[in-house]
């Protein structure tokens, strides 16, 4: 149906005055087009976002002029980034679905190069590699094209790592389920994951004299152990602390992934003991306190580099940097959260009470010190209230809960560590990143993280992912290929008192 002419000149004037700001901020040399794009743009038939697309995403050069090609104007690239800023979140779904779908890979030329490769196949090699050769280039997408000409004006990378945020928040909440959406993301996390390679990252150690804009930053994004305020921060950079950042020099100010550093005398079994008690902001070091480093916070700032891997590569810069700076250290390992634990035992506690199982997760000892510390009705049975317990956290809060829940939760929570898997890895998402980099799975320690978060997320356990530096290698590669965890002989002891008393 076509629509009313009223009703359609006003919509053309909305886009014009809505789109009129877009162009302020452009290079003369784009400003001789702007009032002919409009003329186009409000022609019948014809969008807006279908304009742009035609002028920004140029046609990819013949394969014999692909190195001769001259690159558009600038003026191309800030255009595109000024109307992609400018778009609202469902257009912006709209517009990145038109450049997926309209302004990728030609499949009718790669096809047609696809039967001529075929037909070298019984010619001479050299003209079987130029034909390969020729089908490769023809696979690469016209937008990929757009994104490497974006990259190389000001700001023009970390728009496209904030355009990939959006790509990933459109495939995670499935406002497009479009394949094309898909192929989009993979092109541009390839491309990130060439740009922000470890040979060009930089390591940054993070003070109290670094930019206020950079402390702010560093305060925003923590996302293990929350920053409370301004003097919290300043603890974490100041005496036997160290905050390190990845940064990059086409994204200055950002930093890409923050890791948190407590320089301690022994392997930490607490959160408490790092975030909440420290020394004056005036102490000196004493080296002779300072045997392990424990990492007890990695943290990503760009949600658009996601897959992209940073957080190993700043793991091990920081171990050559601590190692540069205290030779003698020797203890290397990681206070981490557990999260998702809770929620897989209510999980595991109903299925089990739906299955009949409830008393196969503890022994009848157990289940009788259990009954005994829990204050329920009568004829509730103790599986529903001992997982209302854990669903509220309260049952932190009697001595006698807590003793008695102690064994059970701690293999329970080795079990859900080690033998849970997903593909053959871990499920739990930290204990693989670790176990990825080659650590051990070295201690699980109760009551690490009293607070409500920590009580919430694992019942208030955390672990050690120990790095043992000349076993690393051997760890990563035994957990890729074989995926063996390694793991120490008290989370096996505890996997072991699992497997004899639960009965999975």
């Amino acid at each position: 149906m076509k629509p009313n002419p009223v009703t359609w000149a006003v919509r053309s004037s909305v886009r014009f005055w809505r789109h009129r700001a877009v162009f302020k901020g452009l290079p003369e040399a784009s400003s001789v087009n702007v009032g002919r794009w409009f003329s186009a743009s409000t022609g019948r038939g014809v969008s807006v976002m279908e304009d742009i697309l035609a002028r920004v995403v140029v046609p990819l050069p013949s394969y014999e002029t692909r190195d001769k090609s001259p690159p558009p104007p600038e003026s191309t690239s800030l255009e595109f980034m000024n109307f992609y800023r400018g778009l609202e979140k469902e257009s912006k779904v709209d517009f990145l679905s038109k450049l997926s779908q309209e302004c990728g890979v030609d499949h009718k030329t790669v096809s047609e190069l696809a039967g001529k490769l075929l037909d070298t196949l019984r010619r001479d090699q050299a003209t079987m590699l130029q034909a390969e050769d020729r089908l490769r280039y023809s696979l690469t997408p016209r937008y990929k094209q757009l994104f490497i000409h974006v990259s190389r004006v000001e700001g023009g990378v970390k728009f496209l790592v904030d355009l990939r945020a959006d790509l990933l928040e459109i495939l995670t909440s499935k406002a497009s389920d479009s394949p094309h959406i898909r192929d989009l993301n993979s092109a541009l996390k390839s491309l990130l994951s060439e740009w922000f390679s470890v040979g060009l990252l930089r390591l940054e150690r993070i003070t109290w004299q670094s930019p206020c804009e950079v402390l702010q930053k560093i305060s925003q994004c923590e996302a293990v152990h929350p920053i409370r305020n301004w003097t919290d921060l300043k603890h974490r950079v100041g005496p036997y602390r160290r905050c390190y950042a990845f940064t990059h020099a086409a994204m200055p100010g950002e930093p890409l992934v923050v890791l948190h550093v407590a320089l301690t005398e022994d392997i930490s079994d607490n959160i408490q003991s790092i975030v909440r008690e420290f020394t004056t902001l005036d102490a000196e070091e004493d080296i002779n306190k300072i045997n392990s480093a424990i990492f007890y916070s990695i943290s990503s700032t760009q949600a658009g580099l996601q897959g992209v891997e940073l957080g190993n590569y700043l793991i091990k810069r920081v171990v050559r940097e601590l190692q540069s700076e205290f030779p003698h250290m020797a203890q290397f390992s990681s206070l981490s959260p557990i999260p998702g634990f809770s929620s897989w035992l209510q999980g595991l506690l109903s299925q089990h009470r739906k299955e009949g199982r409830g008393a196969d997760l503890l022994s009848e000892q157990e289940w009788r010190e259990v009954e005994q510390a829990i204050d329920s009705n009568p004829g509730t049975p103790a599986a529903d209230s001992l997982r209302k317990l854990i669903a509220t956290g309260e049952w932190t809060r009697s001595d006698k809960l807590c003793h008695a829940l102690e064994p059970v939760l701690m293999r329970l929570c080795a079990w859900y560590l080690y033998g849970e898997k997903r593909r053959g890895l871990a499920l739990n998402p930290v204990a693989n990143f670790h176990l990825q980099n080659g650590a051990t799975m070295w201690r699980i320690n109760w009551r690490a993280d009293t607070s409500p978060r920590g009580v919430a997320n694992s019942c208030g356990i955390m672990v050690n992912y120990r790095y043992f530096l000349n076993e690393t290698s051997t760890n990563r590669a035994l957990y890729l290929q074989n995926k063996v965890v390694a793991a120490s002989e008290q989370v096996l002891g505890l996997v072991s008192q699992f497997q004899k008393n639960s009965k999975l």
